[in-house]
Parts: C-alpha cells; sequence; structure tokens
C-alpha cells in the first residue's frame, strides 16, 4: 500500500460501501473514477427519473448519499478523507472529488461504516415504543455538521391531506406511473425496487406511502397504522442550489447510519416532496420558511417478530468504477 494513496483492494472496499447506498428507485445514479491521487464522483444524467423528479433534486441527493458513504467508508479504513464539492463549475456532471491522507478511524467512524451493510429501506410499519430523544439529538447533531439542519415533523390535518392528494394525482399521471413501473415490482434486476422489499401501502395512513409494483412484502404480523409510533424527520437546508441538494444528500446517510448504528429501523420519505405543494407547506410547517425541506426520513423501532428484510441489489463494482489509467479495471 502506498503511503499517499490506498491501494486497488482498499478503494474497491471502500466503493463496496458507497454503492450501498439508497437512492431514488435504487436506480444508483452514480459513477466512480480513481486517479492516482483522488476519488471521483459522477452524476449518472441518463438514470435521471424525469416524471418523478423533473427538478433533479433526488438525484443529487441520492449522489450525496453515495458520497458519504464513501467518506464513511474511507475513514474506517483508515485514510482520512477531504471532499471538495462541484470542482469543476464547467463540468456540472462531475459532483465531488475525494482526497485521502493515511489517519487513525475512531469508533464513531467504525460504528458508522459497520452500518452500511446493515441499513435497509424499511417500508413497514414500525413498533409502538417511541424513539428517544437521546438518539434523535444525536442524528441532528451529525446532519448539523454537515451544515443541514433536522426537525422533527409533526403531521397535521392540512399536510396529511395534500400528502393523500399528491399520491392519488401520481396514481393518475400514466408518465408517471411507467417510470415507476419500469423501477419496480423487479425480482432478478441489478437495480430498481424489489417487490420484496415493498409492502402494500395503507393510503389510510397519516403518511401515504408511495405505491409501488408488484408489492409482496407482508406486514408484521398483529401490526397497524395506529400502532406505529415512529418519529418523521425533515432535513433542510438555508438554500436551494445543487451544493445544497448534494450536501442534503450526505446528511440523509448520516442521518440513516446513525439510526441503524443505533438498532433503529428507517425509510426515506422522497414522494411528498416531489410535490411542489407538499414541499411548500413542510416549509412553512415544519422550517418556518426558514430552511428548504430536502429529504423527509421514517425512524422507528421494528417489531419484535418482523423478519430481516434482504439487502437490495446492486449494479456490480466494474459497471459504475473505473480507474483513469485503465477503465478496463
Amino acid at each position: 500500500m502506498s503511503d499517499t494513496f490506498p491501494d486497488r483492494e482498499t478503494v474497491r472496499a471502500a466503493m463496496a460501501l458507497a454503492t450501498r447506498a439508497p437512492s431514488v428507485h435504487n436506480t444508483q445514479p452514480w459513477r466512480w473514477r480513481i486517479g492516482s491521487h483522488s476519488v471521483h464522483l459522477y452524476v449518472e444524467p441518463e438514470l435521471h427519473l424525469i416524471h418523478t423528479d423533473p427538478d433533479g433534486r433526488d438525484l443529487l441527493i441520492s449522489c450525496g448519499a453515495a458520497l458519504h458513504h464513501a467518506v464513511v467508508a474511507f475513514d474506517a479504513l483508515g485514510w482520512q478523507p477531504t471532499v471538495r464539492r462541484f470542482p469543476n463549475p464547467a463540468e456540472p456532471h462531475h459532483l465531488a472529488v475525494i482526497e485521502l491522507v493515511p489517519g487513525t478511524p475512531e469508533l464513531p467512524d467504525i460504528a458508522l461504516a459497520a452500518a452500511i451493510p446493515r441499513r435497509r429501506t424499511d417500508r413497514r410499519y414500525y413498533s409502538g415504543w417511541p424513539v428517544a430523544l437521546g438518539d434523535i439529538a444525536l442524528m441532528t447533531a451529525r446532519a448539523a455538521r454537515l451544515g443541514i439542519g433536522l426537525r422533527r415533523v409533526k403531521l397535521n390535518d392540512v399536510l396529511t391531506t395534500t400528502l393523500r392528494q399528491a399520491v392519488s394525482h401520481n396514481a393518475r399521471d400514466l408518465d408517471y406511473l411507467t417510470e415507476l413501473t419500469v423501477w419496480s415490482g423487479r425480482y432478478a434486476a441489478l437495480a430498481g425496487v424489489p417487490a420484496r422489499s415493498t409492502p402494500t401501502p395503507d393510503q389510510h395512513a397519516a403518511l401515504p406511502a408511495r405505491i409501488f409494483a408488484g408489492a409482496v412484502l407482508d406486514q408484521p404480523a398483529g401490526t397497524t397504522a395506529e400502532d406505529d409510533n415512529g418519529s418523521l424527520l425533515a432535513l433542510g437546508t438555508s438554500t436551494d442550489t445543487p451544493l445544497d441538494r448534494l450536501r442534503a444528500g450526505e446528511a440523509t446517510s448520516a442521518v440513516l447510519l446513525t439510526a441503524t448504528a443505533q438498532g433503529l429501523s428507517t425509510c426515506p420519505v422522497t414522494e411528498a416532496l416531489e410535490n411542489p405543494e407538499c414541499r411548500s407547506i413542510v416549509r412553512t410547517d415544519v422550517f418556518g420558511d426558514e430552511l428548504f425541506p430536502q429529504m423527509l426520513i421514517r425512524v422507528g423501532w421494528a417489531p419484535l417478530n418482523a423478519d430481516p428484510l434482504p439487502s437490495t441489489p446492486r449494479r456490480p463494482l466494474a459497471d459504475v468504477v473505473s480507474w483513469f489509467d485503465d477503465d478496463s479495471s
């Protein structure tokens, strides 16, 4: 191993963890290029879901989550990362550069990296146990270190009604439904949301869920939406630039991994903020018009009888990682 840059085996180990990041519809819209002294993240514009995510906000948040996963992985592997975001204004698809120097990982770094393979998007009901305020405080602190505000969301009639209207609108949008069907209900694909990962949503729940194709995941026996005592968290940024959205993705990763390390279940909620009216209401009701909402996350304790969820598929590293001096690597 070089004293100035990790060897390929170490880079591949870090990239294997980075590509475990969550992404909208599990599109995995990123590409990594490895130089002799740095690691580069690019967005894959052809994986932009133009009907689900017309302004590309989910796209950048997804890539931001992968960026943070990579930072966590390199840190835990003994390489201290420094990140430069949007390093070349003339190349907007070049999202970040990670520069590395040898370092000594600390226990929190190792705990977050260890949470990456265990994290799942759990769309099922959570148990009646409340999420401890100390756990939420830790998530809030880690989001704040990335410049992102975190607030708990108290659902009210106006927000719930608007959310249901948004879900109903999407259910009548043929282009949206076609795109959703392409990217969900899958059984053997390397991307997309598998049928085994999605339960049939309860559209009478206070927070209605996205209606994925071919849902076959059972709810834990005896659980209902009324028993779910999970918390809904909102991440917000002071402005709404591509940089803010990328950093919101990093904070999303930090919150998800922190929750997983604490033993909690999590589920990013993207459909609500894809609707401009819903996003405006969250901005006013949750952030007092001070922050732009970028992500909602459900956090809670899984019921004791909940079966473990299988991991969702990922594209092979060879499809998303290449070296500048050897694109076949």
